[in-house]
């Protein structure tokens, strides 16, 4: 996979555009002026999460015990999921605080809007199959972090451009091409674990 391949599945992944209704919702009861610091800072938590989980997903593959193909298997599955929900999207979904406090911090914007389950589970594949790229692989995270709070940033302004059903619009377009690129990963992990069982017969 190529840098520029890895920073665009990545941005995918991280769905900037289906987050914008979920950020604006979040951080409709926190000051305007504010919002943009607020959305930079969750935007910096989650880039720091999904480094740390490139730079040691290598060790926690071996520590764990795990093939190359299980994960492959594994992330497969988790980013045709998370596609069919981005192509069907559920309706109703609660995205008020239960908490009641203005200004949310880390959860939910940072973990598990931004750094999913699914990115995380892609980082963790990209490191175990080219350890030797790995900064290539920052820099693609890098690029798609960027990327995505760029979107999330102006997403008040591209509501109002695009409308609502511009937005279901474009994330459904996004949701139908991480489905091929789920289900290209799923391929390479049962391609890899047959080559596993017949090296071993």
């Amino acid at each position: 996979m190529t840098l520029i391949a890895a920073a665009a599945t990545l941005l995918l992944i991280l769905d900037p555009f289906g987050n914008i209704v979920m950020f604006n919702a979040i951080l409709s009861r926190v000051p305007a002026p504010r919002r943009r610091r607020v959305m930079i800072r969750e935007a910096l938590i989650a880039y720091g999460i999904l480094m740390t989980f490139l730079l040691v997903g290598g060790h926690i593959l071996k520590f764990l015990g795990l093939e190359q193909s299980s994960l492959s298997l594994a992330g497969g599955i988790m980013l045709f999921m998370i596609a069919i929900g981005m192509v069907f999207p559920k309706s109703g979904m609660n995205v008020g605080q239960d908490s009641g406090d203005d200004e949310p911090f880390i959860v939910p914007l940072a973990t598990p809007l931004i750094a999913g389950p699914s990115g995380m589970a892609f980082l963790l594949l990209l490191a175990s199959q080219h350890p030797d790229r790995v900064f290539d692989w920052m820099l693609a995270v890098t690029m798609a972090c960027v990327v995505s709070t760029a979107v999330l940033i102006a997403g008040e302004r591209m509501m109002g451009w695009m409308g609502a059903r511009g937005m279901r619009a474009v994330e459904r377009l996004m949701g139908m091409i991480l489905t091929l690129v789920a289900v290209q990963m799923m391929l390479n992990g049962i391609s890899l674990y047959w080559k596993t069982l017949n090296a071993a017969n």
